[in-house]
């Protein structure tokens, strides 16, 4: 049975948060059931790594609860967060702007790494 999970955010936009609640919880609720949890960030969710973009962002307008608390939940749980290498150019910020969650870079070679890999479960949002 497969062990690891890996999450891409690639059609996930961050102006429109509703998007972004359920993945995220997804890859908490798996990290604390000991699954190896990995959120690649790519795309117009790219920018969700770039330091104070997602605490900028309430998942449920007025609810106090924003895209960077779901991160950081996920994270406390043992999910890995990654960005995608492209994606920093698009969105206009480099490696040094990334949140503190985040791991790493990746690129296109490595998710399809994932997606072959029969020990993963890939997930796309």
């Amino acid at each position: 049975m497969p062990r690891r999970l890996t999450i891409i955010l690639i059609n996930s936009d961050p102006r429109n948060p509703a998007e972004l609640g359920a993945p995220l919880y997804q890859a908490a609720v798996a990290a604390a059931m000991d699954y190896e949890v990995e959120v690649i960030c790519t795309g117009a969710a790219g920018a969700l790594m770039r330091r104070g973009a997602a605490a900028a962002i309430e998942i449920k307008p007025g609810s106090g609860k924003t895209v960077y608390d779901f991160i950081r939940d996920a994270h406390g749980h043992g999910a890995r967060f990654l960005a995608c290498t492209t994606n920093l150019d698009l969105h206009g910020f480099g490696a040094e702007d990334l949140i503190p969650e985040c791991a790493g870079m990746v690129g296109a070679a490595y998710m399809v790494e994932r997606a072959m890999d029969d020990q993963t479960r890939v997930l796309t949002y």
